[in-house]
């Protein structure tokens, strides 16, 4: 009787620690998508001394961190139903490709961000 405490236990951490781990990557993807916000703003703010090849790279921006913002939601919401199967069949599962395509993303707006830094 002891043992299933403990068991259940442990199961309800995990379920928990699974719940912060989905809330954190929803964080990141509101952050992504507040970057095109602010590339955005800031493409505005500068005035009109904005070129065809600046104007293009902010509004590039601006979609491309809507786009991978909303396609990381969808990502980690499918993480955690995943997570949360597994948690439930006691058989664990790295989140490595999740991690993977949150590192192609970040290395890919840094790329997109700086040569819209240098354009300027």
């Amino acid at each position: 009787m002891k043992d299933d405490k403990k068991e259940e236990q442990k199961l309800i951490q995990q379920h928990l620690a699974n719940e912060r781990t989905y809330l954190a990557w929803i964080r990141t993807a509101i952050a992504l998508i507040g970057i095109g916000f602010l590339a955005t703003t800031l493409h505005v703010n500068a005035g009109s001394q904005n070129g065809f090849l600046e104007n293009q790279l902010a509004v590039l921006i601006s979609v491309i961190s809507l786009i991978l913002g909303a396609l990381t939601m969808v990502v980690a919401t499918s993480n955690y139903f995943r997570m949360r199967r597994s948690i439930n069949e006691k058989r664990f599962v790295s989140s490595h490709k999740i991690i993977l395509f949150m590192t192609g993303v970040v290395v890919f707006l840094a790329v997109l961000v700086s040569v819209y830094l240098l354009s300027v």
